[in-house]
């Protein structure tokens, strides 16, 4: 099969192109590295776009979108897509309160506190980074996901998921080993989704672009672009992902962890490429 050439990459931030203390520049260990600005550097001679798809707030994706000179961002794990300053909200027929955000309406319809209450000890708000958020609620603890959204639906909380965004290294009192990043956001959002409005937007095909992330939620996009990588520090830190990553020909786990691992994702498609 001939080589097809690469025209977009979608990349995850924290855990994967971002290295230690959320630092472009810095590798897993802290070291300063200029692995990272040199993969983007390569997409540029390319003319490859690189495109964040984050579980962050808007605000902060926008920041990081144009450090790297990126006219394009997926936010709140896949809610948000903006292409060319252009906004689309992916949230279905999510209900909102007259003059409040989805974020506030979930607040306000008191959901947060019933997962608190139910998983007392176990979840909490992922403080500062759950504060300003508009399409999702986040979260950091150890909790059954499919515990959490079957106690969604016995509450009545219809058309809203939980999902497990990874794990993180901001550490939470009584949780052994590392804690993970939830979202709370509509059933219909995802990264994959969101890729895949970019995609058609762009007019790429999935077979010419590649993602790279380290969670079970960036595993999924998995789906939707012909080649995925796994920076290596995502199955190492996280068993569920290991398990996942299971079966799937598309995937691959780069001997490189975060940046580097990118770096190594993004060189080796586009020497494949040639």
């Amino acid at each position: 099969m001939p080589a097809v050439a690469l025209r977009c990459v979608y990349t995850d931030l924290d855990g994967t192109l971002l290295g230690r203390w959320g630092s472009l520049f810095r590798d897993a260990e802290g070291e300063f590295s200029m692995l990272q600005a040199r993969a983007l550097e390569a997409c540029h001679r390319a003319d490859v776009e690189v495109v964040i798809k984050s579980g962050r707030r808007e605000g902060s994706v926008l920041e990081d979108a144009k450090l790297i000179g990126s006219r394009s961002y997926i936010a709140e794990v896949g809610c948000l897509v903006v292409i060319d300053g252009e906004r689309t909200e992916l949230v279905g027929d999510a209900e909102v309160d007259a003059g409040k955000t989805l974020a506030e309406t979930m607040v306000e319809r008191g959901i947060p506190d019933e997962l608190f209450e139910h998983f007392a000890g176990r979840l909490e708000w992922h403080s500062p980074w759950h504060r300003q958020r508009e399409l999702s609620l986040l979260f950091r603890g150890k909790v059954d996901v499919q515990e959490a959204n079957g106690l969604l639906a016995e509450r009545g909380h219809r058309g809203l998921k939980l999902i497990d965004n990874g794990a993180i290294f901001a550490p939470m009192d009584g949780i052994e080993g590392p804690a993970h990043a939830y979202h709370l956001l509509p059933e219909t959002a995802s990264k994959a989704r969101a890729v895949t409005y970019h995609q058609q937007v762009r007019g790429y095909a999935p077979e010419e672009c590649i993602a790279i992330g380290d969670s079970v939620e960036d595993l999924a996009v998995a789906e939707v672009v012909g080649r995925f990588f796994v920076p290596a520090n995502g199955p190492e830190r996280d068993p569920a992902l290991r398990e996942a990553i299971g079966g799937r020909p598309n995937v691959t786990v780069t001997e490189g962890y975060m940046g580097d691992g990118v770096y190594e994702a993004i060189v080796s498609t586009l020497a494949g490429a040639r």
